[in-house]
């Protein structure tokens, strides 16, 4: 679904309106994206159409995350900055699709394949950077897929509640990711 620069807007305050009110009639949603409900049933009918709506353009934005950094050419730290500062211009729609998952999603029933272009991606790109020698071997590629995921879905989730500076996000995510949580200096 291609969306014009106006739907976008809305698509990003719904995100957010969405998970600040999970339980909020179109009309409450409509009020707190700052539209009328008229324009919000227009744009989407009913709420069941909202959330899949929502939930196919997260797929696009995380798909085009992935087509926007050159995760088998780059050099893996400079592709690794790249994939953190994609993913963070995203913000809205990772808190999103974070309160949409379900724990079923990656069971392998069918239901997943959506993420699956996504998450091979992710996992080549991982796997690529320990064949370089740049990230380690003693952990499967598919492990830093999920601890990079979990970092991203986890420091945006922060921000939302106050407890992280936007600001410094991507610094954050960098550094817990190639040097964990050791300090480099030790206290006297």
């Amino acid at each position: 679904m291609l969306l014009t620069p106006q739907d976008e807007r809305l698509i990003k305050a719904l995100a957010q309106a969405i998970v600040d009110r999970p339980r909020a009639t179109l009309k409450e949603l409509a009020e707190l994206a700052g539209v009328s409900k008229a324009t919000l049933h227009r744009f989407c009918g009913t709420r069941d159409k909202l959330l899949q709506m929502m939930e196919d353009h997260g797929q696009g934005v995380l798909n085009r995350i992935i087509d926007s950094t050159d995760l088998q050419h780059d050099e893996p730290v400079a592709a690794l900055r790249s994939l953190v500062s994609e993913h963070l211009a995203h913000r809205e729609m990772l808190v999103f699709l974070l309160f949409q998952y379900r724990p079923d999603t990656m069971l392998n029933d069918g239901e997943d394949e959506r993420w699956q272009f996504y998450t091979d991606a992710l996992d080549a790109f991982f796997l690529r950077g320990q064949q370089l020698g740049v990230f380690r071997i003693d952990i499967t590629a598919q492990v830093f897929t999920e601890l990079f995921l979990t970092l991203i879905f986890g420091i945006v989730d922060a921000e939302r509640r106050g407890r992280a500076a936007s600001a410094n996000s991507a610094n954050v995510v960098e550094q817990m990711f190639l040097h964990g949580a050791i300090a480099t200096t030790k206290p006297a």
